[in-house]
């Protein structure tokens, strides 16, 4: 599968999860009432996310190796300091 396909994939994904989601948003009752979905329906659905979930999770290891490389921030204090070594100069030699 070459990455236009990963792609692809990866836009499905999120779409069926932005679906989804707002299928859940739309079908939460006010606090108080009664569900609408039976508790198998809300298992499955938490199922679908799950896959969806892992799917991405393959697709982002495939396509981005490093990926659990930690962001870092133009402000955020340095824990490392580089040193340069430079060579010290030749010292001419008399004859």
């Amino acid at each position: 599968m070459n990455a236009e396909n990963y792609s692809k994939e990866l836009r499905i994904l999120r779409a069926l999860r932005k679906v989804l989601g707002n299928i859940v948003k739309d079908a939460t009752p006010a606090p108080g009432k009664p569900h609408p979905l039976k508790e198998s329906t809300i298992l499955d659905i938490r199922e679908v996310f799950g896959l969806i979930s892992e799917r991405e999770a393959e697709l982002a290891d495939l396509t981005m190796p490093d990926r659990n490389e930690k962001p870092h921030f133009t402000d955020e204090p340095k824990t490392s300091n580089v040193i340069n070594i430079h060579r010290p100069a030749k010292q001419k030699t008399e004859e």
